[in-house]
């Protein structure tokens, strides 16, 4: 969240079209409610919507971008009663009910369809995903996710009808000649390629082709490996085999594992949701039973045949395009794909593709977007994939976090929370320093400017306590290394996905342009003057300060009246004692070309900067931990920049400001480590038993410590 920051794992971890002014024809398929807009185009036609048949009609709420983006008030308060699941999510249940309703009466060639049940909270401003789908071909492998995509995109899901026949090379026509139509209807605008297995090589496939238009790929589990899975097999054994052999779905899935339930109830046991009494298990056996007919209606022995040779060829098709993908790619890869080697093949391809990213779920199967556990959303939040224009905007592009999304954060933290016990005190107008954060000024902009503590351990508890006790989401300016891709590629031992929970909480990179978007925004901005200098620092450098000679936040932050808060933080000390430091690992050798290579990988946060500052060489301390102590946080009283914009134009009166501002953050410092030599809960332990005795008092932040 700042130039370096500790790295925590995250836990993961429907709209209705626009109306289009070219010809076309609708269906409407209802089943208890819910609605879809189908269009019956064939392939190779116009892909528009809107028309002048019979449309089935909704009112579009018309919500604005910040209306989307708003943190709503006193929500985060209490992360361990937010809501586990968003509000309106769908089940798998509703995938198989819904299948069933889809393909009763399915004929006709491919076609587009828009899922209508979030299409009131979609903005018209928001940019279109198109969502190609797998093996089944029905277009459903995202509906426990359109509660969340509809307001943040306007969907439109291919549906293959199960007798269809159309050839690989068809539909990657059908999807071109889409976007193509659709970029001209919004040229400044991404279009998003969501894809599955198949639906994955129809997406490589139409984007090389088309190098030139602004796509984003994010990809299930493509199936450009099919040639070294285990369903190349079964081709000459659907043609060898007799009709009367069960050669459909159900029984396929049911050769990895032994049998199709067995799957379905592992994914249960993995993900935690296993019932606790023989009822429920045999409710849930029973629903799972339920459903294996809708499988082999989605894809019987002869569809079957045809999607294998049809996977088949499309791998064979999109390998042989790959050099010339140019779009950005977001690859999702499941550790325990039964079908298909997805990890070794996420692999090949992130070599094989200039701009392309990798999360993986090391506990998920092949069919990614129907586990409970997995959040597309929150995916593509995490991993700064989403965009409304050109270029990534930090601030007109970001959603801040659901309560659902900030519970999951939570839960991944609570270990840091509970281990250092965050001690909390701020200003009052009158100079009263009081233990909480009502201090804190709530409206923006307001600049917090501090000390960053070694490996930016400061960060977690900091932000996190800003949310739920003053409903204040921080943006953190954060070294660039979490935004950009290295030169030459990730090392092994650098997984970007360590940074997704910054990059959620609302990082933004450092520049100049950033700083005055959000300043502009009136935003919360968290600011380390010292950088990754002051978070990796040497030994025996503890809470000094590594400021730049500049003094541009002064200017800029006059500029707009905000706030300045200035803060100390101390407790590193009680965490961890550095045993090897920058200078001692330059003396080993070939650890000062490894140190080098690292730093040149990536842009330098301060490419001005001179003296200690400019040495922000990026390496890894080698520390030993200790038995935690306590993390102790000062906000001095805020310092009011309104009115001074004139008044700093003046070189002097600017850097007169600028050392009060480091004086107050010094001033913090020794503050709090006079007054946590008086804390009787300073040590974990200490705390631990004060807990036990109060099993009213759980919160880390609740806990006794000096007085002030």
């Amino acid at each position: 969240m700042a130039a370096i920051g500790a790295s925590i794992r995250l836990a993961a971890g429907g709209s209705l079209f626009s109306r289009r002014r070219t010809a076309t024809r609708y269906g409407g398929i209802q089943k208890r409610g819910r609605f879809f807009a189908v269009s019956t185009e064939t392939v190779g036609r116009g892909t528009g919507f809107g028309g002048n048949e019979k449309v089935v009609k909704k009112t579009m709420n018309q919500k604005t971008v910040k209306e989307e983006t708003e943190v709503k008030p006193k929500i985060y308060a209490n992360p361990e009663e937010l809501p586990e699941f968003e509000e309106d999510k769908k089940l798998l249940k509703d995938y198989f009910e819904e299948c069933k309703e889809i393909i009763r009466s399915d004929g006709g060639p491919p076609r587009w369809f828009s899922p209508l049940e979030c299409s009131s909270s979609t903005s018209p401003d928001c940019p279109l995903l198109l969502f190609l789908p797998g093996i089944d071909g029905t277009g459903l492998g995202l509906i426990m996710h359109h509660h969340k995509l509809g307001k943040m995109f306007n969907i439109w899901c291919l549906h293959i009808p199960v007798q269809d026949r159309t050839p690989f090379n068809e539909l990657v026509k059908l999807v071109e000649t889409t976007i193509r139509s659709e970029n001209l209807r919004s040229p400044n605008r991404p279009i998003y390629l969501v894809a599955e297995s198949l639906g994955a090589c129809i997406a490589l496939s139409a984007a090389a082709r088309n190098p030139n238009l602004d796509l984003v790929l994010v990809l299930s589990n493509p199936a450009t490996s099919f040639s070294k899975s285990q369903w190349q097999t079964l081709i000459p054994l659907l043609d060898m085999m007799p009709d009367q052999f069960p050669l459909n779905l159900p029984y396929m899935l049911s050769l990895p594992t032994g049998n199709p339930l067995t799957m379905l109830m592992d994914n249960v046991v993995k993900s935690g949701l296993l019932p606790q009494t023989i009822e429920d298990l045999s409710r849930n056996l029973a629903t799972l039973s339920m459903y294996l007919p809708v499988l082999a209606d989605i894809l019987p022995r002869e569809t079957l045949r045809w999607k294998l040779n049809l996977l088949k060829s499309g791998a064979a098709y999109a390998n042989s395009c790959l050099h010339a993908v140019k779009a950005q790619i977001l690859i999702l890869c499941s550790g325990r794909d039964l079908l298909l080697p997805s990890q070794e093949e996420c692999q090949r391809l992130q070599k094989a593709l200039p701009d392309c990213e990798i999360r993986k779920f090391e506990e998920s199967g092949h069919f990614l977007f129907l586990e409970d556990n997995v959040d597309l959303v929150t995916t593509i939040k995490a991993a700064a994939f989403y965009r409304r224009g050109k270029q990534f905007d930090c601030v007109s592009d970001y959603v801040p976090p659901t309560p659902c999304e900030f519970r999951k954060v939570h839960e991944s933290i609570r270990w840091i929370l509970s281990a250092t016990g965050p001690v909390m005190l701020s200003t009052l107008e009158d100079g009263k320093v009081v233990r909480g954060l009502e201090g804190i000024p709530s409206e923006g902009p307001v600049l917090f400017v501090g000390y960053h503590m070694l490996m930016g351990f400061e960060i977690v508890p900091l932000v996190a306590q800003l949310l739920m006790e003053r409903n204040i989401l921080v943006r953190g300016i954060a070294h660039p290394m979490l935004f950009v891709k290295p030169k030459g590629g990730y090392l092994p031992e650098m997984d970007p996905s360590n940074f997704d929970i910054f990059r959620l909480m609302g990082s933004v990179p450092v520049s100049g342009a950033s700083f005055f978007k959000l300043m502009s925004s009136k935003s919360h901005i968290l600011l380390y003057p010292g950088g990754a200098r002051e978070a990796l620092h040497r030994k025996g450098e503890e809470y000094k300060l590594f400021w730049p000679e500049k003094t541009e936040f002064v200017r800029m932050a006059a500029r707009f009246g905000a706030k300045i808060v200035p803060f100390g933080v101390v407790g590193e000390d009680d965490i961890a004692e550095i045993i090897l430091d920058y200078d001692d690992q330059m003396k080993i050798p070939g650890r000062r070309e490894e140190i080098e290579r690292i730093t040149k990988q990536f842009p330098k946060a301060r490419a001005d900067a001179s003296g200690e500052l400019a040495n922000q060489q990026m390496y890894l301390p080698v520390m030993l931990p200790k038995f935690p102590g306590r993390f102790y946080y000062y906000f001095g009283k805020p310092i009011l920049t309104e009115g001074m914009k004139e008044e700093l134009r003046d070189k002097e009166k600017c850097d007169e400001l600028y050392l009060r501002v480091k004086s107050e953050v010094e001033g913090c410092i020794d503050f709090l480590k006079r007054k946590r030599e008086k804390d009787p809960y300073r040590n974990l332990f200490s705390r631990v038993l004060y807990q036990a005795s109060r099993p009213g008092s759980t919160s880390p932040f609740h806990i006794p410590s000096f007085d002030i």
